[in-house]
Formats: structure tokens, C-alpha cells, sequence
């Protein structure tokens, strides 16, 4: 039995909800699914586009910022016959790279990046490439699951030429779900709640925002419900959003994160 007896522990994540449900519940908790974001894979032809233009234009810099959806882009310009052009124009260019993962996935291709952020988040990205001059420079992005504003922004205040590729969508499968996981979290109905990826700490505070609770939200984490992250990244958005007592492991797995709220509820 682990330190979970009697704890209710949401799970925001629908990938791989039921292996991290059956880990709760083996640590003695009780695993409540909330699914606050799911991701779907958009088609090599949604992403047609922006290959092509890459291909025609070429690039200066390329910038990865995820491990799965560089992999994405790669297989969808496969898909398309046109890897070979591919990867001459981003091979050729400079690139930048946002997490461990997205590293050796370009290693996989042979590619090096000439910039890494320092702590697998976009401040990071946008500090490790604070001192190129973008002025005019083509830049290709690869986002993931949806829009990155100030990721975007960053680039365009450089005075970049952008170029986006969305190798993945992220979607809200149940919009009730958000409502009612704010409504439990303020009211001390969680003991804690998972979040896998940083979609699902915005869903629910922008749901929080709407409904005038962002800073209930805030505090009942930092007080009542705690809080878990998956990794830097996550962990990054919780902080913008005022939750400053945050869980996280040392290495980003699910599993791990299981384990370092268990070990949270051992020492409290």
C-alpha cells in the first residue's frame, strides 16, 4: 500500500489515463478521470503546406519544440514523397531545439541543433537564440497541439518571417469536465490532480478565468489540492497561472510523477 490511502486523485490526461489510474490505485488512491485535453494527429496533407514552402524558400532557422511532433513532421514529409528536399532546406539551415526529447529526435536524422533552451521551455528557447539577429530571417516552426503565443511573438519582435507547421491538434473532449474539475479543486473535493502535458493547465484555467476563479484555482493548489507536473514545461504554465507548490519529478514520465505524489503525501 502506498501513501495514497484515501486520497482522490484527478488524472487530466486521456493518453494512457488507464495505466496511470491503475498506478494511483495501486499506491491505495482512488483515480477520478477528467480528461481535459486530447491530441489528434493532423494528416500529412494538412501539413502540405508549410512543407512546401520550406522546400521552395528554404529557411534560416528551423525550430523544433517537441519530441513526437518533430517526428510527425518528418513522417508527414515522407508521406508526401518530398523527405529528401525536406531535409536538405532544414539540414541546411540553423536549428533550434525546446526540450531533451526533441533533441534526440532530430539526433535520429542526423541534425544537431546550434540553439537548446536550458530548462524545456519557451522562455528558455527564446533565451537561447536572445543575442541572433532574426531581422528578416525565414524561420519554420513546429508547434504542437495549438498556438504559443508568446513563443510566436518572441520570433516576430525579431523581426522573423514565420513559417508554422501543427503536426497535432489538441481538443477539448469534454467540455462539462473542466467546469466541474474547478468547481471540485476549489471546493477541496481533490487531493490532487495530474497534469500530463500544458494543454491541460490552460483548458482549465482559461475555464477558471470565465468564471471569475483563476485566483481561487490558484490558491486552493497551493493550499488544499496538490498540484502535479509531468515536467518543466507543464510545471512553467502552472507557475504563470500563481500556482507556485508544484510536483514534479526529477526524470518526465507519468510514472514518475505517480511516484513523486506519493512521496509528497508520505512527507505531508
Amino acid at each position: 500500500m502506498g501513501n495514497l490511502h484515501g486520497k482522490r486523485v484527478a488524472i487530466t490526461g486521456s493518453r494512457k489515463m488507464a495505466e496511470m489510474s491503475m498506478m494511483v490505485q495501486k499506491k491505495g488512491g482512488t483515480a477520478l478521470e477528467r480528461p481535459l485535453q486530447e491530441t489528434i494527429k493532423c494528416t500529412a496533407e494538412n501539413m502540405k503546406a508549410s512543407v512546401d514552402e520550406v522546400i521552395e524558400n528554404g529557411t534560416d532557422w528551423s525550430v523544433f519544440t517537441t519530441g513526437i511532433g518533430t517526428s510527425a513532421v518528418f513522417e508527414a514529409a515522407a508521406e508526401l514523397g518530398l523527405a529528401e528536399p525536406f531535409y536538405k532546406a532544414v539540414a541546411a539551415s540553423q536549428i533550434a531545439a525546446r526540450g531533451y526529447k526533441t533533441v534526440q529526435e532530430l539526433k535520429k536524422h542526423g541534425l544537431k541543433p546550434a540553439a537548446e533552451d536550458s530548462d524545456g521551455t519557451n522562455a528558455g528557447l527564446l533565451q537561447a537564440i536572445e543575442e541572433v539577429d532574426l531581422q528578416e530571417c525565414r524561420v519554420f516552426l513546429q508547434l504542437h497541439g495549438e498556438p504559443a503565443p508568446a513563443l510566436e511573438q518572441g520570433f516576430a519582435a525579431k523581426g522573423a518571417k514565420m513559417t508554422y507547421i501543427l503536426p497535432y491538434k489538441t481538443t477539448v473532449p469534454q467540455p462539462q469536465t473542466v467546469t466541474q474539475l474547478v468547481k471540485e479543486v476549489i471546493a477541496g473535493d481533490m487531493d490532487a490532480v495530474l497534469f500530463t502535458a500544458t494543454p491541460q493547465v490552460r483548458v482549465l484555467f482559461q475555464e477558471a478565468v470565465k468564471q471569475g476563479l483563476a485566483e481561487e484555482l490558484a490558491e486552493a493548489f497551493n493550499e488544499r489540492a496538490a498540484a502535479g507536473s509531468v515536467g518543466r514545461v507543464t510545471t512553467g504554465t502552472l507557475n504563470e497561472y500563481g500556482v507556485s507548490r508544484v510536483i514534479a519529478p526529477d526524470h518526465e514520465r507519468m510514472g514518475a510523477l505517480v511516484v513523486a505524489v506519493n512521496e509528497f503525501f508520505k512527507e505531508n
